[in-house]
């Protein structure tokens, strides 16, 4: 492995690094993140008893494709976790905020945006090919 420059790393990092952009506190993902694969499990597994409940008894084909029908008819629910937006957009996307807030003068903002897109255009040529296929 070659030995990195700090300029490359800095650029490294604003291409691959992560921060949560939904807005909650990055630490609650660990519990969160189970908890909502979860829920919609145990909410199917449910649904499927209940309806299953209904079957028990005496083989009855009427009753089979009918309980069968009543399964499929609900789609699963289901949940997806969606991943982190690259360091360099969190921070071009702050600094324009300060600056529509009034907290920051707009031509060193501009500045500011167009430093962090400049050191991420030659990103590129690091990202490997699965991150950038998603």
């Amino acid at each position: 492995m070659k030995r990195r420059t700090p300029q490359e790393k800095k650029l490294l990092s604003y291409a691959k690094d992560r921060r949560n952009d939904y807005g909650e506190n990055d630490k609650s993902s660990r519990k969160n993140i189970r908890r909502n694969k979860k829920a919609p499990h145990r909410a199917n597994r449910h649904h499927a008893a209940q309806v299953l409940e209904a079957a028990k008894g005496a083989v009855d084909d009427f009753a089979e494709s009918a309980v069968e029908e009543r399964l499929l008819r609900k789609r699963p629910k289901s949940w997806q976790k969606y991943r982190d937006a690259p360091l360099g957009e969190i921070l071009q996307y702050k600094i324009a905020r300060r600056v529509d807030l009034g907290i920051e003068d707009p031509e060193e903002g501009r500045v500011r945006i167009e430093r962090v897109r400049r050191r991420l255009r030659p990103a590129v040529d690091y990202v490997s090919p699965q991150e950038l296929l998603g």
